[in-house]
């Protein structure tokens, strides 16, 4: 009887809920600064980072939809399990993962979290991974199809058609990747560089030439935290991907040196969490910018970097945020 009687409770609040629904605890939001990115709308140029984001659990706070686009987590041709814990670890004004791309493969995001934010009008892009040149082929062909706005492929992850490494340091193994790709797909195709290079601009032409319509960066920087008292590194896997405040400047740095090498759409991210971080990198040359770390600490930092980006813009009298972009004066 009890067991029934909580059915019944169960049936009536899911009743209740309509997961198309959202009511916006953070307030009314009133259509500002519309944007394109590689000719893609989007109603603002904010977006989320990938893997920083989860909507079943932001959707309770606001409507998804009312940001410039959400990027959501890598997916891989089948499910990967990620890497053993401990894999996150705090740093000074940064954070320190090596979670290893833990997602349940594009089978499974075809069904279940595609559908479910374009359910709500959601810009989304679909952040692909691969552990070879062949992985990323599979899952760009079966998104190919799909109602995903953009692509981001993610170069970071260690590859075997690369030797193991990450086929986003060496410009000829990624130009051959690219170029590939851009074979499968008519969808605008965001490539992601890592920040862990000498110079960042070889990568970015190599992939403006294989084919890419808008890069964004940076991905994370390589990091080590160890516990003084055991003598081991705090993370199982020794190493991880850094990322936060701390990360800005180089962010900026690097978002500058690729706009003058390039004349693709920059999407900057790295340590962004206020509008003013937000500025920095689209006066340095991002068309857009995404916002990751930020989201742990504040599942509204999406929409603060939003909402402050457009109050910026106006204190200063710009008539469209998009006026920030390369406008940095450098001596």
């Amino acid at each position: 009887m009890v067991r029934s009687l909580l059915a019944n409770v169960w049936d009536g609040v899911n009743e209740m809920i309509d997961d198309t629904q959202h009511e916006n605890l953070y307030g009314s939001y009133e259509w500002k600064h519309p944007t394109q990115v590689a000719g893609v709308p989007w109603k603002n140029p904010v977006a989320t980072a990938s893997g920083t984001f989860q909507y079943a659990a932001v959707r309770w706070f606001y409507d998804v939809s009312q940001l410039g686009a959400v990027t959501t987590k890598g997916v891989s041709p089948v499910p990967w399990e990620g890497n053993p814990g401990i894999r996150t670890a705090e740093g000074p004004s940064s954070n320190i993962n090596a979670v290893g791309l833990q997602n349940p493969g594009v089978d499974h995001y075809l069904e279940d979290d595609l559908p479910k934010l374009k359910a709500i009008n959601a810009t989304v892009i679909a952040n692909v991974a691969g552990h070879c040149d062949d992985d990323y082929v599979e899952v760009v062909s079966k998104l190919n199809d799909s109602p995903a706005d953009m692509l981001e492929i993610n170069v970071s992850c260690p590859n075997v058609s690369a030797g193991g490494m990450s086929v986003g340091t060496d410009p000829v193994a990624l130009s051959r990747l690219i170029t590939r790709l851009r074979k499968l797909t008519d969808k605008k195709m965001i490539v992601k560089l890592t920040p862990n290079v000498t110079d960042i601009t070889v990568i970015a032409r190599a992939v403006a030439d294989a084919g890419a319509d808008a890069l964004s960066l940076i991905n994370t920087l390589r990091g080590m935290r160890i516990d003084v008292n055991t003598r081991r590194p705090i993370l199982k896997m020794n190493t991880g991907g850094l990322s936060g405040p701390a990360v800005l400047p180089v962010a900026v740095r690097m978002v500058w040196e690729v706009a003058q090498a390039v004349k693709l759409p920059i999407l900057g991210m790295g340590g962004v969490a206020k509008g003013e971080d937000a500025a920095q990198l689209l006066l340095a040359g991002a068309s857009a910018v995404a916002v990751g770390t930020a989201c742990f600490d504040d599942p509204y930092a999406p929409i603060k970097v939003r909402d402050g980006l457009a109050s910026l813009a106006e204190r200063q009298g710009l008539s469209k945020v998009s006026d920030f972009t390369g406008s940095v004066v450098p001596w």
